[in-house]
Order: C-alpha cells, then sequence, then structure tokens
C-alpha cells in the first residue's frame, strides 16, 4: 500500500477509528483477542513487510537493557559505546534509538540485526498478544504506522 494514501485515509477516518476502538473496549477480552488474532494471521499472510517498514522508518522501539547488550554484542561493541551511539532517553523516560529511520534499516528495507532485533521490533504491532484491550490507546497510534493494523480493523469491524 501507498505510505501517503495510508497516512490521508487513517487521517480522514480518524472519527470513525475512534468510535471503533471505543467499541472494542465494550468488548469481552477473550472475544477482542481472538477476533484480532484472527485477523492479525490474515492481515500478515497477505502483507509483506519488507515492501513497508513504516514502523522502522517513523518510530523508535523502547530498548531494554536485554536488547541493547545482545545489539552491542552482535555489533563486537560494548553496551556502553552502543548507547553512546545509538540510543538516547525519550520523555518517557525509555531507551529509544536516536534516530528514525532506525540505525540499523537498510536500503531494501532489511534489519542489518534482524536476528538480534530488539523485543518490541519482534512483537510489532502487538495484535497477536494476549489482553490487547490493554493496549488498545497503542494499537490505535499503530494503526497510523501500520497497514497490517488497517487491514485488521477493517476484517474486523466488516464481520461485527
Amino acid at each position: 500500500m501507498d505510505l501517503n494514501r495510508h497516512r490521508e485515509l487513517v487521517r480522514s477516518r480518524k472519527k470513525d477509528f475512534k468510535e471503533i476502538f471505543k467499541r472494542f473496549r465494550q468488548m469481552d477480552d477473550h472475544r477482542l483477542d481472538n477476533l484480532f488474532h484472527e485477523a492479525h494471521e490474515q492481515a500478515f499472510s497477505e502483507i509483506d513487510c519488507l515492501q513497508c517498514a513504516n514502523c522502522c522508518k517513523t518510530t523508535s522501539p523502547r530498548l531494554y537493557p536485554r536488547d541493547i547488550e545482545e545489539m552491542a554484542a552482535s555489533l563486537r561493541i560494548r553496551p556502553a559505546e552502543f548507547m553512546s551511539k545509538y540510543v538516547r532517553i525519550d520523555e518517557d523516560g525509555d531507551y529509544v534509538f536516536n534516530q528514525a529511520p532506525c540505525p540499523f534499516l537498510a536500503e531494501d528495507n532489511y534489519c542489518r540485526i534482524y536476528l538480534q532485533r530488539p523485543k518490541a521490533c519482534r512483537e510489532y504491532p502487538h495484535t497477536n498478544r494476549k489482553k490487547i484491550s490493554q493496549i488498545l490507546d497503542l494499537t490505535l497510534e499503530n494503526l497510523k504506522i501500520c497497514p497490517a493494523v488497517l487491514n485488521m480493523v477493517n476484517r474486523i469491524t466488516s464481520k461485527n
């Protein structure tokens, strides 16, 4: 999907999505999880993240100490050097990459540290986790970034 078209579509339907997510908040957790898990599997069977990589281009994941240690080791540098070269503390007090796009995103949208990528990257867009009701605000934000999330929300709403 054209990312400019995606952004415009999400922007133009902002009120609709707020209403949809309001309905999601009223659903039983188990039912909501099942709806998202099914839609997640279907969306990612059709969408190739390497064609997009918008998450890597526009946002920075939260980095945990374990992530930093593993990434540093993969680059054969000390964690302190990794921190000074690639990491900053954001307004929430979290460690994040100091730039966007991600410093490890290659021109072909492959991750140069894929096997040691941060936990948040491995789990993105978090739509296959349990108790998705706990992260609906994040999912609404990810809708703006990830065409797969838009695909999921459209699938769920077309069935309900």
